[in-house]
């Protein structure tokens, strides 16, 4: 029996349930499934599920995240759900007793990862963050020449991850992609960074950066840059190491030889500097899959108590120069210091991620959370337990109630009020002014929009100033909304027309001849009388 084998056999003794069955999920899934350590699959989407079920029969699955925290069976669990996601996740599975390996980013604020780490350690579980390139056998080879020696001082490296996709909304180009290199680059030099600059550009959204180049000074002299773009004509993947003896390419795109040692020297001829140019050295790496590897080592870390080699203060790091790199982004390339503490949020019991802006002014209820690259400007008011998602913008001067959900990409303008409960989809508008024009100023034309409580507002619907929106209705996605809506009316279509009624609950109800209905769901019974509803 060789060796892979043998730990293939040992790894069945640790039963792992994979978190999100996705586009990176399903990879996580067929690699624990190879090594033996797959017990179950979890995800929302049904049909995802489905396909898990056709190509590993034998493997349960689930829809509910819950029967896997509370299966005693269940080891470990793989986290590879939406970034927002992975802190609550992963908490909740280290305080029920699981080792838990979560994709990168660990969390989307540094002080949740710090939590997270402790809480690992108070719980003695293992903590293993999805950095895959340190599992990569050229990366490592690579690492083993600098601790060599090999390429002498190091002077400078430069990393280019550049693709056409997989585009994201709810982050950005420099969170969705710099984060592995950003891991490597502090591996080579094995320092932190002094001061980040970062610049981008935004060109399918405006508050979405899709381009940008980071430089990262360290205290050794080191400097660094990082290039990412999901808008480039091909796949380029290449990490470059310049020192003083030799200079080193790895190209994870190249099929074949993804390790390059250049013994490269610069000679003075006639008091001029020359290229002296050799001929690469082609450096021999094993063949074995990355994220196989990681799994396995996950595993190791389970059985033998190890400490993985991303660990959770590893992945802290990396957190702490993607934020300070966004600090600079959104400073337009101004020079940020990497030991700069993260902000506090400034409002007792509330929660501000550290690429988001609350203006001085602003009122922010207990319990609620700010998230990433969202703005929220003077004078607006925000109640108690709400969801602010990523790139929303509110205000300024807004009101919103408790319990209010906003999701990405949405901007609640001046003279706009939600009140308690209100559902703000993705992508949803609303308007203050009806008839804008550039070259004609507004301001004092504004008409107010009121939500009134429970309200939901689907993915991409458009709200046109001056109107209501009654309490629970029910706006479909893409729908118009150019007129009042009634309570808990279905609205659908451009413009928007009543197409039903929706109870409490948020399930359609269905009214007899005589105007009464009762939910099929949780039993609330309503009467309607002349296109107007209302609960008995």
């Amino acid at each position: 029996m060789n060796q892979t084998n043998q730990m293939d056999e040992m790894a069945q003794e640790v039963r792992v349930a994979v978190v999100g069955a996705g586009y990176w999920g399903t990879n996580l899934v067929r690699n624990f499934h190879g090594i033996g350590s797959l017990a179950a699959v979890c995800d929302s989407n049904r049909d995802r599920l489905e396909g898990v079920s056709k190509s590993y029969p034998e493997i349960r699955t689930t829809h509910s995240f819950q029967s896997i925290i509370k299966d005693s069976s269940i080891d470990a669990i793989a986290i590879a759900t939406p970034a927002e996601t992975h802190y609550q996740m992963a908490k909740q599975g280290l305080l029920a007793g699981k080792h838990v390996f979560v994709e990168k980013p660990i969390a989307l604020h540094v002080r949740e990862g710090m939590e997270l780490n402790e809480l690992a350690k108070t719980q003695q579980q293992v903590l293993m963050i999805g950095h895959l390139l340190h599992y990569h056998p050229g990366v490592i080879k690579l690492k083993q020449l600098v601790s060599e020696g090999e390429l002498g001082k190091i002077e400078y490296i430069y990393s280019n991850r550049l693709n056409l996709g997989k585009i994201r909304r709810e982050e950005n180009i420099l969170w969705s992609f710099a984060p592995h290199d950003i891991s490597v680059i502090l591996s080579l030099t094995g320092e932190m960074p002094e001061r980040v600059i970062s610049e981008g550009a935004n060109y399918l959204h405006k508050r979405v950066a899709d381009v940008t180049l980071s430089n990262l000074s360290f205290p050794s002299g080191i400097k660094a840059h990082i290039f990412v773009s999901w808008l480039h004509p091909y796949k380029e993947q290449r990490l470059v190491v310049v020192g003083d003896r030799k200079m080193a390419l790895f190209d994870d795109v190249e099929p074949e030889h993804k390790l390059l040692l250049y013994p490269h020297r610069i000679v003075w001829k006639d008091h001029v500097p020359v290229p002296d140019k050799k001929e690469a050295e082609k450096i021999p790496i094993e063949r074995r899959e990355p994220l196989r590897e990681e799994c396995r080592h996950f595993i190791d870390c389970i059985r033998e108590g190890l400490t993985p080699k991303t660990d959770g203060e590893e992945a802290i790091r990396v957190l702490r120069v993607l934020q300070a790199c966004q600090r600079s982004l959104e400073q337009e390339g101004k020079a940020v210091p990497v030991s700069e503490a993260p902000k506090e949020a400034g409002f007792p019991g509330a929660m501000v991620h550290d690429s988001a802006v609350v203006d001085p002014g602003c009122e922010l209820g207990e319990g609620t959370k700010i998230w990433h690259f969202s703005h929220v400007i003077k004078g607006s008011k925000i109640g108690k337990d709400c969801s602010i998602g990523q790139n929303v913008v509110i205000g300024p001067d807004v009101t919103i109630g408790n319990r209010v959900k906003i999701q990405n990409n949405v901007s609640v303008f001046e003279g706009v009020t939600l009140e308690d409960g209100v559902f703000c989809g993705p992508s949803m508008v609303f308007t203050n002014v009806y008839n804008p024009r550039s070259y004609i100023p507004r301001k004092k034309e504004i008409r107010p929009t009121l939500v009134k409580e429970g309200a939901t507002l689907g993915a991409n619907s458009t709200i046109i100033c001056g109107h209501t929106v009654g309490r629970f209705a029910f706006i479909g996605a893409g729908a118009v909304v150019i007129d009042d809506v009634p309570d808990y009316a279905l609205m659908v279509g451009n413009p928007a027309k009543i197409k039903g009624w929706m109870c409490q609950c948020g399930i359609q109800l269905h009214f007899d001849k005589k105007g009464k209905a009762s939910c099929d769901a949780c039993g609330l019974k309503y009467e309607k009388s002349r296109n107007r509803v209302s609960p008995v």
